[in-house]
């Protein structure tokens, strides 16, 4: 690798909102080099600054938005990743989220934003050509997170980017998200609920500075011809009007649609909410900026207003409720953008209430399906309303320890966090990436279902293993630090040899993918310290799915009588380990933390573990 330091401004805004002060940071130069951006910078900065066994929802908890080199650079580049200590899991919680924001930070000569402290009272940051400002949100609170995005523009004006929270993250909902663009969202493991805790309605940003990159023609030949290579790609046309709504019929026919909270992996009703019954009712198409193929559908709801949709808030909130109405899950996806909730994590939620009513553990009744009852619900979590409300605002693994019975077998989350839209009673290597997520149990680092419904689902193989890692090392270590998004290259076939190429001319540094997979392992395998380091121990169980999936079987769809294998899945887990270089627990070998430039996270661990060597 060449050395140098492009397409970064190695700078970062630092704000405290204690002490309502904000300084510049030169971060150190190894932090671009060993880390690039994005997730990578930010873990670095939460093990550097936040200290051990931070509260969540305190004041020590560090906040960071953070761009990578390609942010506003690139092809389908318009995106920022968000970062905290989790108040979902207990442990590092990230996510990325499409916005403005992250190109006008960059713009104003900054690659991140650091949050510490609490205000003394509701305020948001506006940052401007590198000012900031810390500005008051008092007459913002309360406001959902659509209408603080449009009043910020109304005072900043249009083209300023503004991340929001809404009424879930000031009421610290655990899995509350932050909102870009009426329908962008981030942050599963409770982001919204650390800006909320730290009284930040909102950040705000613009710019007029050019990024200094290493080759400018190079950098515009290269970002014209990956946009002509998107759009010509076989499937773009069936993209642009479907987009990842095309799911819910492949999930339908692979018998890994979440229904009745991941009990079945079909859905009688799934031809109501399936992409051609969302094409009826679509009225518009949104995007990230930058982008080459918009995702966000934009539909009518059940009341008559706009909400736009994708597949996994389609099917979280959908089949996963018994609800066969694409009007009414399009309702209930609009409360939850505009409250500020994160859809997966709702939809599991009450999924999670609706079967513990079934099941008689909670006074409540809920039946499936009922729209109305849900939509409530959704209301009652974001402003933490009555015993459910206020129960199901802090998890279903919370909400599972609190009533009790066998509710923690069908309390669907690994770490924490709720499971994403692909059931896995059939789907062993998809189990293990829930399992292994840095983030607890979520797709978007290995979308390997795809690949596993081709290739054979029932193996467990160190075959499956090897592809795990791959995609771990592609979607949640490239994209994820430079930033960019994953969808030219998953859905439509994008060469991953475009990445290399943007990255030389944007920073003039070359790299390989072998190199960056190198990266990649060094920052799964600093996020599994942080991890360590925040629950003061590991151990397998941790990594391992809910029981649902290996004790009851399906038990519908040609699939029928399909559950996990306990002892072939810890086998596999174990050849994870194995390959990562962790030892039998789930805990990096001193020898891996040395290989990897980790050797000062050493110390702290043996504070807490034995290390193996």
């Amino acid at each position: 690798m060449v050395l140098g330091l492009k397409g970064l401004w190695g700078r970062a805004l630092w704000v405290d909102l204690s002490r309502r002060e904000s300084r510049v940071w030169e971060y150190p130069v190894e932090y671009a080099l060993d880390y690039v951006g994005g997730r990578g910078l930010a873990a670095r900065i939460l093990w550097d600054f936040m200290p051990a066994g931070a509260d969540p929802l305190g004041p020590e908890n560090i906040l960071v938005f953070a761009a990578g080199p390609l942010t506003g650079l690139a092809v389908n580049s318009g995106k920022i990743v968000v970062a905290a200590k989790s108040p979902l899991t207990g442990g590092y919680g990230d996510g990325n989220i499409g916005s403005h924001f992250g190109i006008g930070l960059r713009k104003s000569g900054f690659d991140s934003l650091i949050v510490s402290g609490r205000a003394s009272k509701p305020s948001y940051i506006y940052i401007e050509d590198g000012e900031a400002h810390i500005l008051s949100a008092e007459a913002l609170w309360g406001s959902n997170a659509v209408d603080c995005e449009r009043r910020i523009k109304e005072v900043h004006g249009k083209s300023v980017g503004v991340i929001c929270i809404g009424p879930a993250g000031e009421n610290l909902v655990k899995y509350s998200v932050v909102i870009s663009q009426a329908g962008r969202a981030g942050g599963r493991p409770g982001i919204g609920a650390v800006m909320g805790s730290k009284r930040l309605k909102a950040v705000a940003a613009v710019g007029s500075m050019d990024v200094p990159v290493a080759d400018p023609r190079e950098t515009r030949r290269l970002y014209v011809e990956a946009f002509k290579d998107v759009k010509g790609r076989e499937g773009y046309g069936f993209w642009v009007r479907q987009g990842t709504m095309m799911t819910i019929e492949w999930s339908q026919t692979a018998s890994v649609l979440p229904t009745y909270n991941f009990k079945e992996g079909v859905f009688e009703g799934y031809r109501m909410i399936d992409g051609y019954s969302m094409e009826a009712s679509k009225v518009d198409l949104r995007s990230c900026p930058v982008c080459a193929m918009p995702c966000g559908n934009v539909v009518i709801d059940s009341e008559g207003r706009e909400a736009e949709l994708d597949y996994e808030n389609v099917a979280m909130l959908g089949s996963n409720l018994g609800i066969a109405h694409l009007g009414h899950v399009a309702r209930i996806n609009r409360v939850a953008d505009e409250m500020g909730l994160d859809t997966i994590s709702l939809g599991a939620s009450i999924a999670f209430a609706m079967e513990a009513s079934e099941r008689k553990l909670v006074g409540e009744r809920l039946e499936w399906g009922d729209y109305k009852a849900a939509e409530s619900l959704a209301r009652d979590i974001a402003y933490r309303r009555g015993p459910l409300g206020s129960l199901l605002a802090e998890g279903v693994k919370a909400a599972s320890e609190k009533i009790g019975g066998d509710s923690r077998d069908w309390a669907m989350h690994v770490k924490g966090l709720e499971i994403s839209a692909y059931d896995c009673h059939a789907a062993p290597a998809m189990a293990l990436a829930y399992g292994t997520s840095p983030i607890g149990a979520h797709h978007k680092d290995a979308w390997i279902i795809a690949w596993e419904v081709r290739t054979g689902r029932h193996e467990y193989s160190e075959a499956k293993v090897d592809k795990l890692i791959e995609l771990q090392r592609i979607r949640g270590g490239i994209f994820e630090t430079l930033v960019a998004c994953r969808f030219p290259w998953v859905e439509l076939g994008f060469n991953l040899e475009w990445y290399p190429k943007i990255f030389k001319a944007v920073t003039g540094m070359t790299i390989t993918l072998e190199e960056y997979y190198e990266i990649a392992d060094r920052i799964y395998t600093l996020i599994r310290a942080l991890w360590i380091r925040e629950h003061g121990t590991w151990n397998p169980q941790m990594d391992t799915p809910p029981a649902r999936w290996f004790k009851q079987p399906l038990t519908k769809g040609p699939l029928a009588g399909s559950k996990l294998d306990p002892e072939k899945y810890q086998w596999m887990l174990q050849k994870y380990y194995e390959k990562k270089g962790w030892d039998e627990r789930g805990i990096p070998r001193k020898t891996t933390l040395r290989k990897l430039k980790l050797e000062y996270t050493i110390q702290e661990l043996e504070k807490r573990v034995t290390l193996a060597e």
